[in-house]
């Protein structure tokens, strides 16, 4: 069954500004041919986040991909603001789980480094670096070294290189994976502040079901073998506050899908095939 992605109320169509249409995408791993995405349907609004999760192998980073415009061998159709993506541009950005920070470059170096195609002049360049370490707090570590910043530290200094060149879409590929879970929370804030404040449109990819739900406006639930929407569910009317019955039930219906047995019942999957051998017997 193919699943859309729906825009209602306020958001318009003509308020998209990703399509994903009927994209597929098959690798060869070891002689085989192996599916990883079956035919992806996905809207994305402007300036809205969408939290993606999914069990390991069922596509999530692989579609990241697709949107940055890393890998264009793949069926269907990815368009931002209705421009088939064919190669990768300034107006999208990632952060991956590690850092990747240049050890031999300065953390203001490190920011820098992702304008040195942009046409703006040197003071310019210096300015934007500037506001976006302000941003995510780290102006005073400026000329430190990646070695000299804390794990969360160094994550933010990702977010503000990816953030410099202004882009449109933020792509986050498990951004928070690696840090202790205080850091974590900490940082769950830190990007949703940001995220709102520069106005982009983010696409989060997590094994975490409460940050999905936290950080997400919608959630798109994926199963793998191969990687497919199972349903996206609206985080509107769910509260942001971790111990509100509304967070809690969302959250219990994400992990439901997945695969997870809610309390007191089974889960969505479990229950699907019971549905499928009952009526098999009538």
């Amino acid at each position: 069954m193919t699943i859309h992605a729906v825009i209602t109320g306020s958001q318009a169509i003509a308020a998209e500004t990703l399509a994903i249409d009927h994209v597929s995408k098959e690798f060869d791993v070891a002689g085989q041919r192996v599916r990883a995405l079956a035919d992806i349907n996905l809207t994305v609004a402007e300036g809205e986040f969408v939290s993606i999760v999914g069990a390991s192998g069922c596509g999530k980073s692989t579609l990241l991909r697709l949107i940055l415009g890393l890998d264009t061998h793949y069926q269907g159709e990815i368009r931002v603001e209705g421009r088939r993506v064919e190669c990768p541009g300034l107006d999208r950005s990632i952060v991956f789980q590690e850092h990747r920070l240049l050890p031999w470059l300065s953390v203001e170096a490190n920011v820098a480094a992702a304008l040195r195609k942009s046409p703006l002049g040197a003071s310019q360049k210096r300015a934007l670096v500037a506001e976006h370490l302000e941003l995510v707090g780290l102006d005073q570590f400026a000329k430190a070294y990646p070695a000299q910043l804390s794990g969360g530290m160094a994550q933010r200094v990702a977010i503000a290189r990816a953030l410099v060149t202004r882009p449109k879409f933020l792509l986050l590929d498990e951004p928070l994976g690696a840090l202790d879970a205080l850091t974590r929370l900490r940082l769950q804030d830190e990007l949703r502040r940001i995220v709102r404040q520069e106005g982009a449109t983010a696409i989060l990819v997590t094994h975490d079901v409460d940050e999905a739900v936290y950080l997400g406006d919608r959630v798109v639930i994926m199963h793998p073998h191969p990687g497919r929407i199972a349903t996206i569910l609206p985080v509107k009317g769910a509260s942001h506050d971790r111990s509100d019955p509304s967070f809690i039930r969302l959250r219990d219906e994400v992990l439901s899908w997945l695969g997870v047995p809610r309390a007191g019942g089974a889960s969505v999957e479990i229950r699907e095939k019971a549905a499928k051998q009952t009526a098999s017997l009538n």
